[in-house]
Order: structure tokens, then sequence, then C-alpha cells
């Protein structure tokens, strides 16, 4: 099972930003320290190509972003500072989705150490997403003939809404998300399937509603890759999130997910999405839980073995 990061490509937010940059070293960090990962485990990224980004977004965007063109609304709407270092970074980010999709296939599971930029649409970026990469994997991996039916299944706490967007007319990818009712965007896009969840849903009432999402993903439409978002943000403690699972939920979350994948044998790659915990090192800690329970069923260190 291979990790890809690109936390070393910096983006650089002023002093105060609520972004939480520094998650994904320490995310990198931890897992370095696991015990669980070879060095070799680890991977750079290749950036996404033009090509490659094309098929979810439009040319015109996609300039405006490479040569620092946006307009003041459209960098507001992003919540970055533009530079080049952004661009690169989410041209990494991308990459690293792409790769972890195509590792999956290979191997059973891929991860990416950042990703879940599910915000932005075809012709705009938003809510700290610039380039939507589970709609770019998906679609590069329909185009590459590799599989013909791919799931998003998203449960970071904000709704997918780029991602519904974008694959809306592509009857071979089905978007499943679960996210606060009330939370952002608070104009919702239509996935193909859409739960809702009220403010202060808790982790049982959160699983049963997981259960019964995944019995259509599954059952319903069969899928043949599964890009997993699994967002730290409807944590009880994250700034952002409002719901109220606990750390342990969210291993109950990542189990039922993973599972499912790794029961019915349908690779699946993981991206880490959201997370905005009053303290950093617990969506850390939510983040490593999701990835080491992906190597609980899908790792051998010794690969030769």
């Amino acid at each position: 099972m291979k990790l890809y990061y690109a936390d070393h490509f910096v983006l650089p937010l002023p002093a105060g930003h609520r972004f939480p940059m520094e998650k994904y070293a320490r995310l990198r960090e931890r897992l370095a320290a696991s015990g669980t990962f070879s060095d070799d485990d680890f991977r750079v990224p290749a950036a996404a190509t033009d090509a490659e980004l094309s098929r979810a977004h439009d040319s015109a965007y996609i300039r405006r972003v490479a040569d620092g063109e946006l307009a003041h609304d459209e960098v507001r709407r992003i919540g970055f500072p533009w530079s080049a270092a952004m661009v690169e970074r989410s041209r990494r980010s991308a990459g690293a989705t792409l790769a972890a999709c195509r590792s999956a296939l290979a191997e059973g599971c891929g991860v990416n150490l950042a990703g879940g930029t599910h915000h932005a649409h075809r012709a705009f970026g938003s809510g700290f997403c610039v380039f939507n990469d589970a709609a770019i994997a998906a679609l590069a991996m329909l185009t590459e003939a590799r599989v013909e039916r791919v799931a998003v299944v998203d449960c970071d706490v904000h709704q997918g809404d780029g991602t519904a967007a974008i694959l809306a007319a592509e009857p071979r990818v089905f978007t499943c998300s679960l996210h606060g009712a009330k939370n952002f965007p608070f104009r919702k896009a239509v996935s193909d399937l859409d739960i809702e969840l009220a403010d202060d849903t808790g982790d049982e009432a959160y699983l049963a509603a997981l259960d019964s999402a995944l019995k259509q993903v599954f059952d319903g439409f069969q899928p043949q890759l599964v890009i997993y978002l699994a967002g730290a943000d409807p944590y009880v403690g994250d700034r952002l999130g409002r719901l109220a699972l606990t750390t342990d939920g969210l291993a109950a979350r990542d189990r039922r997910v993973l599972g499912a994948c790794h029961q019915r044998g349908v690779p699946v790659a993981v991206a880490m999405a959201g997370g905005y915990a009053h303290h950093i090192d617990d969506t850390v800690t939510i983040h490593v839980n999701t990835v080491l329970t992906a190597a609980s069923l899908f790792h051998r260190l010794d690969q030769s073995t």
C-alpha cells in the first residue's frame, strides 16, 4: 500500500490563517514512526497535467490559475492567496489521488496523505479547493479504461458540491456525500446520493446512515473502484464541523467503508479531506487512524512474503 505525499510543496499562508497546513507533515511523520510502513511506501506524486486537469476543469480556469490571473473574487472564494507554490501544491495534490487510484487498482488500496478537494467546480475553486482531485481521478480512470464504474464516497462533513456538479452528467461515476445539512456550502449541489445530517449528530445515528448509504453504493451501483474522502471534520471537537462524532466513531466509520471495499474485493483510493479541530493533533490522530485502518486490511510491510 503506497502513501503519496506532497507536504514539502508548501503552500505559503499568512499568519493566523485558519487552514491547518502543518497537519500534512505531522501526519506523514506519525505514519513513518508507526513501524507499519517502509520508506519505499512513501511516494512523491507527479503533478497532474493540464490534460488530466481539463477532464474535470475548464481550460480557461486552469490557465488563469497557472498564470496567476484569477480575479480578486476568485481568489477570495478559494481562500488561499495565489502563488506559484499554491499552483504546484494543487497539481501535486491532484496527482496524489491519481497515483493512489492507480496504486489501488494494482494493490487493493492507495492513499493520498492530502486531497479531498471536493469544493472545486469546473470553472472555479472554492473552500480551500483549487482543483477537484476526486473528479480528476475518477475521469482519468475511466478515460484510461482501467474501470467502467467509480464511486466517490465522501465522508467529509461538508457536501462535495464540486464533485457532484462536475460529475452530474457522468453515469459511470456515482457520487455519495454524507454531510451536515446546515453546514458549508450553503447552496448544495445534487449528488447521486446525498445524506444530510442534523447538527450534533453523533456516532450511532451517523453510522446507521452510513450503513444505508453503503448498501446503495455497493449493492445498487456495484463500483469497480471507490474513492473515499475520509474527512476528520465530523469530529465533535472540530471548529467547522457541527456534528458530534467521537474518535472511536470516526474509526468505526473507516472500518465500515474500507471493510466494505475489502470484503467485496473493490479497490479503494483514500484521501484525507478536511479537519479543523481546536487541537491540530486531534485531526492528525483521526487521519492516522484512517490510514492505519486501511493498512490493517490491505498492507503488507514485506511485499515479498
